[in-house]
């Protein structure tokens, strides 16, 4: 069987990207034909931010223009004839694969016979919803608050959550005095971190914390204002840490996960947090936390802009090891049971099945 996953940039290291490679990895180790298709290049040199096996094929299509443009014009060109273009292309280039499946905002407007083609909804329905989503054999939908959202639109809907690769082996030290945040630092600030910055100077200078610290790992355009806002606070407890493919450390050193998006899909950071035992505090946004915490038993859920609350849930867990112990080994479990390799894969491998028989 041979497998195309196509990605707007490969090489940005977000949760989506993230998402593509644990795919194309375990589609690897069923023994498919696995192949990556980036539309951009911002990294130059290439290269993936997260580990790929050797037999996976990883091809740069090199877009000359940006849907994201913020020229008018431009954005107008791309978003109707370029799209065009790059899907004749695509149809051209891409004869012989069995499945599509898209994580991009390039369309299949044009389709082979043999393949179908499947597209993943990585974010929220009120912001991706479209009319082209009708192109798709196959809508999947990583959140079951979106289910029926999505079904009343079309037919073809199925829920396929994102999972974990392997449960950690290893446990976080609860005794470390240590908040961790990860995610890309993008010019919108969807993952929050000015908001989570704001957080965290309400407690950081109280003397029962004077000893924690907040550590945020990531990347981008946003990263600039963040440091300012830093600077600003006077936090010298808050520290901006480039992406490391060495992630697992940085949960290692951490005793809390803290999650402060505006919005996600399913966040494979809070599956990887919980994997690795940490309590987690998350904004009660419409999908993804809720997926995954269980709030009072593994971490907390916090109403969606309430700085306060999120604030005193964190005191409350950095106050007590115990609690921080019991949420993390209720998290262990929870993501151990419902995102394993193994049973999403399952879920993957009845869909091509059912595709395929649609034939």
């Amino acid at each position: 069987m041979k497998i195309l996953l196509t990605a707007n940039d490969i090489t940005i290291g977000g949760g989506l990207e993230r998402v593509v490679c644990n795919l194309a990895n375990a589609f690897n180790e069923l023994g498919f034909n696995v192949e990556i298709l980036s539309f951009y290049n911002s990294g130059g040199g290439g290269g993936c931010k997260f580990d790929l096996d050797s037999n996976i094929k990883l091809t740069f299509y090199e877009a000359k223009f940006n849907v994201h443009s913020k020229n008018f014009i431009l954005k107008a060109f791309t978003k109707t004839i370029y799209r065009l273009f790059v899907a004749a292309r695509l149809k051209a280039l891409y004869k012989d694969k069995d499945f599509i499946i898209h994580n991009c905002y390039f369309y299949p407007l044009f389709k082979n016979k043999k393949t179908k083609y499947i597209k993943i909804k990585h974010s929220d329905f009120k912001n991706t919803y479209t009319y082209k989503d009708k192109i798709f054999d196959a809508l999947v939908v990583i959140s079951l608050k979106e289910m029926q959202l999505w079904q009343k639109k079309f037919n073809n809907v199925y829920y396929i959550p994102n999972f974990m690769p392997t449960l950690a082996k290893q446990e976080t030290n609860t005794r470390t005095k240590t908040l961790l945040s990860i995610g890309r630092m993008s010019e919108d600030d969807i993952k929050g971190f000015a908001r989570l910055i704001e957080i965290w100077s309400l407690l950081s200078g109280e003397k029962d914390f004077k000893e924690w610290k907040l550590v945020i790992v990531g990347e981008g355009e946003f990263k600039p204002k963040l440091e300012a806002l830093i600077k600003q606070k006077g936090l010298s407890n808050c520290i901006l840490k480039p992406f490391t493919k060495n992630i697992k450390e940085e949960y290692l050193n951490a005793s809390i996960y803290c999650l402060s998006s505006y919005k996600e899909g399913l966040p494979t950071v809070l599956l990887e947090a919980c994997s690795f035992a940490l309590p987690c505090v998350a904004f009660d946004i419409l999908t993804g936390p809720s997926d995954i915490i269980v709030d009072g038993k593994s971490g907390f859920l916090i109403l969606d802009g309430d700085l306060k609350t999120y604030a005193n849930k964190l005191k409350l867990l950095m106050s007590d090891e115990s609690l921080r112990k019991n949420f993390g080994q209720n998290a262990r479990q929870i993501v151990s049971e419902k995102f394993s390799k193994l049973k999403i894969l399952e879920k993957w491998l009845e869909l091509f099945k059912l595709l395929q028989n649609k034939a």
